[in-house]
């Protein structure tokens, strides 16, 4: 699959790139896009949950009546979970929520996702971006001009460039990532994925 590579004008440089059938044109595989997914937003996970069982609730241990011929249920402590403020009974405590995949499971998640934006036309090359300073606005124009300002934009970046970075920090609908960083929740979330030259290349030899 070949894609032109525009400029930060929106118009073509007359460069291509080919995007490997590899990577972008898989037979996608729905379950493995979900396990990825699933664990993914397991690992955004604290876990730090916890609330007081009966032994951890602070409270007198007398006995509150006595056990039998008052007509109603046996009970001896103020910390039962039967009464306000008692423990809670098998209430959250902390955890890990993390859980293992293959790395071969995880790349078919990512060629997958990476095959259904190729599928959809949401994937637009776009040639090296160098900023002296970081400039939200720059970020906006650049939206502006390749027709995905209405969208929810994943900028790809195939090596760190700070000032790119910090210019889209601060909208809400672009979010720059490092290549080695991409995963499959982010491709799946963001519904146009701008790939800056030499992205693909990365990609052709990370997920082939």
């Amino acid at each position: 699959m070949e894609l032109a590579v525009l400029n930060a004008q929106g118009q073509e440089t007359g460069r291509k790139v080919v995007l490997s059938d590899a990577v972008f044109g898989v037979e996608a595989n729905d379950h493995a896009i979900y396990l990825d997914v699933k664990q993914y937003l397991a690992d955004q996970r604290q876990g730090t949950h916890k609330s007081k069982q009966r032994n951890e609730v602070a409270g007198s241990t007398r006995k509150l009546k006595r056990q039998k011929g008052t007509g109603g249920a046996r009970c001896g402590s103020i910390k039962s979970p039967l009464f306000p403020g008692g423990g809670r009974v098998f209430g959250p405590v902390p955890r890990d929520y993390s859980f293992k995949l293959n790395k071969k499971l995880k790349k078919l998640a990512r060629r997958s996702a990476l095959t259904y934006k190729a599928q959809a036309g949401a994937i637009t090359v776009v040639e090296a971006i160098n900023l002296d300073a970081p400039k939200t606005k720059s970020v906006v124009a650049l939206a502006d001009a390749l027709k995905v300002s209405d969208k929810k934009v994943l900028l790809v970046l195939p090596e760190s460039n700070v000032n790119l970075q910090l210019s889209c920090r601060n909208l809400p609908s672009v979010k720059a990532i490092l290549v080695s960083h991409l995963n499959t929740y982010e491709i799946m979330n963001a519904s146009a994925l701008v790939l800056v030259e030499g992205t693909e290349n990365v990609l052709n030899v990370m997920l082939a």
